[in-house]
């Protein structure tokens, strides 16, 4: 490597970086090996489905580390081991503990004995001063029903930035805030050149998000982890390139029944490998669910033919059961289009 411009160095010497800085290329690669190693070394390993999850498993019970940057949360089941863990951490790393989970990511952690309430009032508030929304109107739906979106509506603006900037923190809202799903995947199309029409609809959005302020979800303690998928298609429901839009939700645990925290992590582990199987969210509608459930294909299937063996594999060993859903009781549709107040209501209560 060369030395620092005007720095006297021997042209027969080098320099020797012993310790990887914030600001190189390179840092946040040396704090994660850093760290994995670390963590592996005292028993812990990393899920095949998400590699910054740290798993320990012992007969006191299970610890579960997760790991943001440089943030983490650790919980489970095994007190002791979570003790026995952070003092092993403060003993390599210069850390802080701040005590029970209540704000990570901008998230807010509400725990009771019935499970935790996760909801982004301040980060939503954050975003409405940011647009500069102080009135008290609101909006009972984030849209209004049966609008659409052209790239040709309105006029160009002539500073995009802040169209940008509340789209931008709109699709981070959606974590817990899933009703308006749709409507920013809408929005977002128009980034590059946003119009008049479409901020008009962020600002409607907005509106409503600030009526809707301590929405969040809520996940229950005790749960016998059965796991239901919806899945919806508006077929070429877009006006201008006729693409269709999917959506689907998927409910984990939605049935009360006690369980130990060590039997419930056992179980994800088998329903984090389903995740890929149910995003194959074209298998909706009845004709989808005949052809998974036979072996005769069409020659115009041949392109879906590989995704059906997939999924009519683990229909055969009663791992998943398709179902066909009314359009009443899909709770998919509230990510595929515009609804009215009164059906827009209906499928929020679903969620």
């Amino acid at each position: 490597m060369k030395p620092p411009p005007r720095y006297p160095c021997p042209s027969s010497k080098v320099c020797l970086l012993r310790k990887a800085l914030y600001g190189l290329k390179q840092a946040p690669l040396e704090w994660f090996d850093k760290f994995s190693t670390t963590i592996c070394s005292l028993g812990f390993t990393s899920s095949p489905h998400e590699n910054v999850l740290f798993i320990h498993k012992s007969e006191r019970g299970v610890v579960l580390l997760l790991l943001y940057v440089n943030d983490m949360i650790i919980t489970g089941d095994n007190i002791d081991g979570i003790s026995d863990l952070k003092a092993l951490l403060h003993g390599t790393f210069e850390m802080k503990d701040l005590g029970s989970l209540s704000y990570f990511l901008s998230l807010e952690i509400i725990s009771t004995d019935d499970g935790i309430y996760l909801s982004q009032a301040k980060y939503a508030s954050d975003l409405l001063v940011h647009a500069g929304i102080t009135d008290s109107h609101t909006e009972s739906t984030p849209l209004e029903a049966n609008v659409r979106f052209i790239p040709m509506d309105g006029t160009v603006l002539d500073n995009p930035t802040l169209y940008r900037q509340l789209v931008g923190g709109l699709v981070y809202l959606t974590v817990t805030q899933l009703d308006i799903a749709y409507p920013v995947h809408v929005l977002s199309q128009f980034l590059s050149a946003p119009r008049t029409t479409h901020y008009a609809a962020v600002l409607r959005i907005l509106r409503y998000i600030k009526g809707t302020l301590f929405h969040g979800l809520y996940f229950f303690a005790h749960s016998s982890l059965s796991l239901q998928a919806y899945s919806n298609a508006d077929w070429a429901g877009d006006p201008t390139d006729r693409h269709s839009t999917t959506g689907y939700c998927l409910f984990l645990g939605v049935l009360r029944s006690k369980r130990s925290l060590l039997a419930q992590a056992q179980k994800l582990n088998t329903v984090s490998s389903l995740i890929p199987l149910l995003r194959l969210s074209r298998f909706v509608g009845s004709s989808k669910i005949w052809i998974a459930h036979n072996d005769v294909f069409h020659e115009r299937t041949k392109h879906i033919e590989i995704d059906c063996h997939f999924v009519r594999q683990r229909i055969l060993i009663d791992v998943v059961r398709l179902i066909a859903v009314g359009t009443l009781d899909q709770t998919a549709d509230i990510f595929t289009k515009v609804h009215h107040p009164t059906r827009f209501r209906t499928l929020l209560s679903k969620l």
